[in-house]
């Protein structure tokens, strides 16, 4: 089965390094991490917890850019040129595409997510003189919750074109972090890993603010990863199966 999903996967790697707007976007955001020292001060011994708090915000819209630019048209420019059929005409599944497919965006956004987490690190222990490890938990945490809304996006993109893609995968992001608000959850490390929400990746608090996130909630992410991401590939799945190429 990898055997087949593994060179989906690396082909929309090869893409993604071959297409400029990756490069653009990181460039972009590591001069603003660059930048955020100079925010006007919050007081003695808050400025670290504000650049850790805005160079997290800074690296989600990062990796949300790559991850949307490159699983909303992935897979509708593919059945346009009619690649796809030099894919799914070779003993692949048609799921075990959708799979590879959102394989190698995950991949993408990961790698690039580590690239800007870097920058960050050498940016913060320059400025501050403190490694922020912290950044590496906050990394996680977004690199899990791109991969939900890969998946997400990918399903989309099996039945319909970029716009709609674009604008349901957005919708899903602001239902799935306006969940807990609305059904009165506590955020970060409440009650919220154990629901079925992106509010489960938000750990801005004890990676901003306090000493990280502990492993059991790390656990709990990896858990709702596992479930969203699944759905949103078993739709998918189903979906690009009944569609007539």
């Amino acid at each position: 089965m990898m055997s087949r999903i593994w060179p989906i996967a690396a082909g929309v790697i090869a893409d993604s390094i071959r297409r400029k707007i990756v490069y653009v976007v990181l460039v972009f955001a590591a001069l603003l991490a660059l930048a955020i020292p100079a925010l006007p001060s919050y007081g003695l011994g808050v400025e670290s917890a504000v650049f850790r708090e805005v160079a997290m915000a800074l690296a989600y819209l990062t990796v949300l850019v790559i991850a949307l630019s490159l699983a909303a048209n992935r897979v509708p420019s593919e059945v346009e040129r009619r690649t796809v059929y030099n894919v799914v005409g070779k003993a692949v599944a048609r799921w075990e595409y959708i799979v590879g497919t959102w394989l190698g965006i995950f991949l993408v956004a990961g790698g690039s997510l580590a690239a800007f987490t870097v920058v960050e690190i050498a940016v913060g222990y320059l400025t501050y003189g403190e490694v922020m490890w912290q950044l590496w938990h906050g990394a996680v945490a977004i690199w899990l919750e791109m991969g939900v809304l890969s998946a997400v996006a990918v399903a989309v993109s099996s039945i319909t074109g970029p716009v709609v893609v674009v604008t349901a995968t957005l919708s899903v992001l602001l239902l799935g972090h306006g969940r807990s608000a609305l059904l009165g959850g506590e955020g970060a490390l409440g009650l919220a890993p154990f629901v079925p929400s992106l509010e489960a990746f938000n750990v801005v608090n004890p990676v901003a603010h306090g000493s990280g996130v502990p492993p059991l909630y790390m656990l709990s992410m990896f858990a709702v990863f596992a479930g969203l991401s699944g759905i949103a590939l078993a739709v998918g799945a189903v979906l690009f199966g009944r569609r007539d190429l």
